[in-house]
Order: structure tokens, then sequence, then C-alpha cells
């Protein structure tokens, strides 16, 4: 089974269009008998494990604690961590490609690591830094599984 890295924003609500990409793109992960990894939270973590849990998906969360007590109800393996926000380059060394939706500076960092790391990074409504592939519509991922 292949390992999708997505990182994203953990405080967006679920009514805004990045939390229904993600959802969506979670289920199509899924669909496609792709393992979601992410960092197990809220926001677009807790978007991607629910769409991908619908589909009947298995879903890691690489998890800042030691307790992994922060984790998404939809999270199947939790790797409990006990780095906080240095988790995040195991986050994006755990899947190919890594997709960002949306997020702040720890997506910022996370996509640092993938450049780093040579990942290929598909971004929705995330920082404009050239050779992040801008993609549209959940589908678009499809072309780099």
């Amino acid at each position: 089974m292949k390992q999708v890295s997505v990182i994203g924003g953990s405080q967006i609500s679920p009514f805004s269009d990045e939390y229904k990409f993600a959802y969506e793109v979670g289920k199509l992960l899924a669909k496609n008998n792709c393992v979601v990894v992410c960092g197990g939270r809220t926001g677009i973590m807790e978007a991607v494990c629910r769409g991908a849990k619908e589909e009947g998906g298995l879903t890691i969360g690489i998890m800042p604690s030691y307790e992994g007590s922060e984790a998404n109800q939809y999270v199947d393996i939790k790797i409990n961590t006990g780095l906080s926000w240095n988790r995040n380059p195991i986050i994006v060394a755990s899947g190919d490609p890594v997709i960002a939706i949306g997020g702040n500076y720890g997506t910022l960092s996370e996509i640092a690591y993938s450049f780093i790391l040579g990942k290929t990074i598909l971004g929705y409504k995330t920082h404009n830094i050239e050779g992040i592939i801008k993609i549209e519509k959940p589908e678009d991922v499809l072309r780099y599984l």
C-alpha cells in the first residue's frame, strides 16, 4: 500500500472549503488503496482521516505527545512521539506524495522538510512557493499516486 502524507492547519472550520477538500482527498486516497499519514489532530488532519475512514481506509497519526490523547477519532494507528512540532519531518518522510491543504507555519515547516527530502508536494490553497504543484480538485491527486 502506498502511503500519502497530508498536511495542513489544525484550526479550521469543518464548513471551510479546505476541510471539505481534505475530506474528499481522504475518501479518494482510501478508494485507491493508499494509507493516510498526518499529524493526527484536528482540522485538515481530522478531515482527511474522516474521509479515508468512511471509505474503509487506514489512517496513521504521527502524534505530538507521548500519550496521543489529542488524536482525532478517525486515527487508526497512533505513533506517539513526544516531539511536539519536531515530529513534522517524520510526517512528511512517511509518505509520497505530500499534499498540503491550507495551513500556517507548521505546514510551512512541513513543506520545507518535504523539499529537503525530495518529496513531490501537491498544494491546495496553501503557501505560494515555487516547486509546489498546485491542484484544484481532489481528483488531481490521482496523477501523482
